[in-house]
């Protein structure tokens, strides 16, 4: 596969909808990702990311604002000893649950499946990230609805044993706007990483459309040592 400049693929893409980017960094000393959120209606956009434990939850910015919470308030991130989920939905409660019992990423998820959102049908995409002994992989997920047809739900996990430095993988809810908005398709998106969190961070959020971006969290974790820095950067301050 070709590797794209992330950069790029948010400037022209005005409503790729919620994105989830994981990877190494280029020094090979960091697992890294990122996970951003947009809204288009304004019960999407009155929302911000707050750091829960050592994860984060959306929680909405004004609460005189918020209408239906059930597929906006959520965790998207968790922390299961070495092991780091990112999601955009309450799958990631899905995901610690299963995985605290034993079960792997992929069985935990099969009892989900895509959002009750029609016509969007919008995919719940899923990460895990699992560092240990100073060795770092990491998988990802999507479900989603078949074509738009509800009465399917699609299934893909894709995993990456021992990634390369300087590299990662991009996978969001939708492939671009409309009315349906169209699920994402294919493999995730192959991308590079940078060593600067910095960088990386302000690249995101400034590539991001500027009318639709809400929330974007980033974080950057040492495989050697599991210590990690995290940023977040909300439209809504």
């Amino acid at each position: 596969m070709n590797v794209l400049s992330l950069e790029q693929e948010l400037k022209e893409n005005s409503y790729p909808g919620r994105g989830i980017v994981i990877g190494k960094s280029a020094d090979g000393k960091y697992a890294v990702t990122a996970y951003f959120i947009m809204g288009r209606s304004s019960n999407s956009r009155n929302r911000v990311f707050v750091e829960d434990g050592q994860g984060i939850r959306t929680e909405a910015f004004d609460p005189s604002k918020l209408e239906d919470p059930s597929l906006i308030i959520y965790a998207p991130v968790r922390v299961l000893g070495n092991k780091t989920i990112v999601t955009n939905g309450d799958q990631t409660d899905t995901i610690y649950e299963g995985m605290d019992k034993q079960l792997t990423f992929e069985q935990s998820l099969r009892s989900r499946e895509f959002e009750p959102d029609g016509p969007n049908y919008t995919p719940r995409i899923s990460g895990i990230m699992h560092i240990e002994n100073g060795t770092y992989n990491y998988a990802m997920s999507i479900l989603k609805s078949n074509n738009g047809d509800p009465s399917s739900c699609n299934r893909y996990t894709y995993a990456y044993e021992n990634p390369k430095a300087g590299e990662g993988r991009f996978i969001h809810t939708y492939m671009h706007d409309g009315n349906p908005l169209p699920s994402f398709e294919g493999e995730p998106k192959v991308v590079t990483i940078p060593n600067d969190m910095d960088e990386f961070t302000n690249m995101l959020w400034n590539s991001l459309n500027e009318e639709n971006k809400v929330s974007l969290f980033v974080r950057y974790i040492d495989i050697a040592t599991g210590a990690y820095r995290t940023k977040i950067v909300n439209k809504n301050v």
